[in-house]
């Protein structure tokens, strides 16, 4: 349930979201309805750049302020980001986005305030670092158990009468 961020342009232009962009045809058209091709790049995506087109486009005010013109850039997994804007704009995903965010970030936020919080790696390494948090995830479920009574029985756990 990680949310995409929605593409964003400086001083108001064109946000890379108003382009239609056809990655099986490998093309790029602006709001203009100008078609230019992608070049891919080696890591993968690529780039549509609309170049002197831009100076004569009447909506060049509104896509770019550039001298070169726009240029748009294809992320490698542009498939996946495009997948997931769409799902992020039906109303299920929505609420239930909105049901679980608030207590996930609360509990990131007690994490990273604890006196051995996750705001500074204690050691060095990934992989030390994978386990330092997972300790200290393990150690605050622990505690919340012991808060709510719950205990070890032979095979299985059992919450406290109250």
């Amino acid at each position: 349930m990680t949310k995409v961020a929605a593409p964003t342009a400086p001083a108001g232009h064109f946000p890379k979201d108003r382009f239609r962009i056809d990655l099986a045809a490998g093309t790029v058209t602006c709001p203009a309805r100008l078609k230019v091709p992608i070049i891919p790049a080696r890591q993968g995506g690529g780039v549509a750049r609309f170049g002197r087109a831009c100076q004569v486009c009447p909506l060049q005010a509104s896509c770019t302020s550039s001298q070169a013109g726009r240029t748009v850039s294809i992320h490698p997994h542009e498939t996946r980001l495009q997948a997931a804007r769409a799902r992020q704009r039906e109303p299920a995903w929505r609420a239930d986005y909105r049901a679980h965010r608030p207590t996930v970030e609360r509990k990131l936020a007690h994490l990273l305030r604890r006196r051995h919080g996750g705001r500074r790696a204690r050691v060095r390494g990934l992989m030390r670092v994978g386990q330092d948090w997972r300790l200290l995830a393990a150690a605050v479920n622990l505690a919340r158990f012991a808060v709510l009574g719950v205990h070890s029985r032979p095979g299985a756990w059992a919450v406290a009468p109250a």
